[in-house]
């Protein structure tokens, strides 16, 4: 019984100060990756979904034979108005969503790196409005395409879909 009660204190140690390990590392800022140097809109297209399943994007379908097509397509952010004046209304919206660092903001695109609380991954946010036709009134509803990525892994658990979920749900409100 002795030997029982010391592999499973040992056990328990080992996996306290494991656990303790990867949290500091995550803290240094060991899991936040390398920013990707291919972002932003290229030919009217944001980048296209990760090979692995932890990235969402409006436009994948733009990509029939991506073999994440299905897992990354998310349903575009569409708003009343221009797209000029609406994506400022983004700024708020992403830093709400907590841990959400605003990079890069112009009339149509918005790049931001939302970083995880305890590990510190950080995924890379984008959202790009195509410029409204010029004969576009006041009742237009702009297409707001958005793609999130996971820098890291091979999965994301659903943490890139829900943060898109949840921005949509804040702009919902806000409008």
């Amino acid at each position: 019984m002795k030997l029982v009660a010391r592999i499973l204190t040992s056990t328990a140690i080992g996996l306290a100060s494991l656990a303790a390990l990867i949290t500091v590392a995550g803290q240094v800022g060991a899991f936040e990756g390398s920013a990707p140097i291919d972002l932003g809109v290229k030919e009217g297209r944001l980048k296209p979904p990760s090979l692995t399943p932890n990235s969402v994007s409006s436009q994948a379908n733009f990509y029939p034979d991506h073999p994440q097509r299905a897992y990354a397509h998310i349903d575009a952010l569409a708003l009343p108005g221009k797209a000029s004046t609406d994506m400022a209304k983004f700024v708020p919206a992403v830093q709400a969503l907590g841990g959400c660092k605003i990079v890069k903001q112009d009339a149509s695109y918005l790049y931001a790196q939302c970083k995880t609380v305890w590990l510190g991954f950080v995924d890379d946010l984008e959202l790009w409005a195509e410029a409204a036709p010029a004969a576009a009134h006041h009742d237009v509803q702009s297409r707001i395409e958005v793609r999130s990525a996971s820098r890291l892994g091979r999965k994301d658990f659903g943490v890139n879909r829900a943060r898109v979920e949840a921005l949509r749900q804040r702009l919902m409100t806000a409008t």
